[in-house]
C-alpha cells in the first residue's frame, strides 16, 4: 500500500513538472518528462511493484539470488581457467593423440646425421652496433 502511494506521488510530481515545462513552450521535453512520470503508475497497475516488494522482503528469494550469483561466479571462473589453458578441449585431445602417435612411431628420436649446430649467440657489441650507427648518422 505504501509503495503504491509513493509511486502515485512521484507520478503526480512528474506530471506537474511536465506541465510547467510545457508552459515554458518546451513541448518535446515536457512530453518526455510526462512519459517518465507515468512509468511508476504503470508499474503499480501491472503488479510489478507488488512483486518487487514481495521479493525484497522474502528470505527464500534472497537465497535464490545468492545461489544464482554463486552459479554465475563458478561458471565465469571455469571459463577463465579454460581460456588460460592451451586451446579448447578438442585441441588438447588432438595434441595428446599426436604425441602418442609420434612416440609409437619412433619419430621422437632425432637422426644422428641431422643434428643442427646451434647458432652462436650475438655479443653485446653486435647488439649495440645498430644503435651506434643510428646515433652517428644523427651526429650524436
Amino acid at each position: 500500500m505504501l509503495a503504491e502511494t509513493i509511486c502515485s506521488a512521484v507520478s503526480a510530481a512528474g506530471l506537474g513538472i511536465a506541465a510547467i515545462t510545457a508552459y515554458r513552450r518546451r513541448f518535446l521535453a515536457a512530453t518526455r518528462i510526462a512519459a517518465y512520470s507515468l512509468v511508476p503508475v504503470g508499474l503499480v497497475l501491472t503488479g510489478a511493484v507488488q512483486w518487487v516488494v514481495d521479493t525484497a522482503f522474502s528470505p527464500s528469494a534472497w537465497l535464490g539470488f545468492g545461489l544464482l550469483g554463486v552459479a554465475w561466479l563458478l561458471f565465469m571462473t571455469t571459463r577463465a581457467v579454460e581460456r588460460r589453458s592451451s586451446g579448447t578441449r578438442r585441441e588438447r585431445k588432438a595434441a595428446a593423440a599426436a604425441q602418442r602417435s609420434a612416440a609409437e612411431s619412433g619419430a621422437s628420436a632425432p637422426a644422428v646425421g641431422s643434428a643442427q649446430r646451434p647458432q652462436p649467440k650475438a655479443t653485446a657489441a653486435d647488439d649495440f652496433s645498430d644503435i651506434e650507427a643510428i646515433l652517428k648518422k644523427h651526429g650524436i
